[in-house]
């Protein structure tokens, strides 16, 4: 039971610190990038897939202490790691990623009064944030606002 709870907890140390980097990377490169008013603690609990986190603890915690050839678990790790680095250190690798996974495009938006037309950038917990095709330029609209 000892072996299997430090399992779990290694595999969930080491997916925080990759989860860490890849939101740091969002943020660097994405969300200051477009000027959205985002703190990262809210960008990086909002984003969390659960399932994912899930996954990566318990294939990472299966490495780290049940896996017999340490070699290739540091190799594993090493290129995970090294990739999360990778998109902080490279912007224009960083904003593809982050724009794979953030980005809504080709979006219609209503509010009672106008149609908006274009591509969500960051679509967080009371306001959107939009590029309008017609006004050429990135706009905030509240969630409450939004009709269905």
């Amino acid at each position: 039971m000892s072996k299997l709870t430090l399992a779990l907890l290694s595999g969930m140390f080491f997916t925080f610190i990759l989860d860490f980097f890849l939101f740091l990377s969002f943020k660097l490169h994405y969300i200051d990038v477009y000027g959205i008013d985002l703190y990262y603690n809210i960008l990086f609990a909002d984003n969390q897939n659960g399932f994912l986190f899930l996954l990566f603890t318990i294939i990472l915690g299966y490495l780290s202490v049940y896996f017999k050839n340490m070699t290739i678990t540091a190799a594993i790790l090493g290129v995970l790691f090294s990739g999360v680095i990778a998109l902080n250190i490279v912007p224009s690798l960083g904003k593809r990623v982050a724009t794979m996974v953030l980005m809504k495009p080709d979006q219609r938006l209503f509010d009672g009064r106008h149609i908006y037309h274009g591509d969500i950038y960051y679509d967080g917990r009371n306001e959107i944030y939009m590029y309008d095709n017609d006004l050429k330029r990135i706009i905030t609209i509240e969630k409450k606002d939004i009709t269905p």
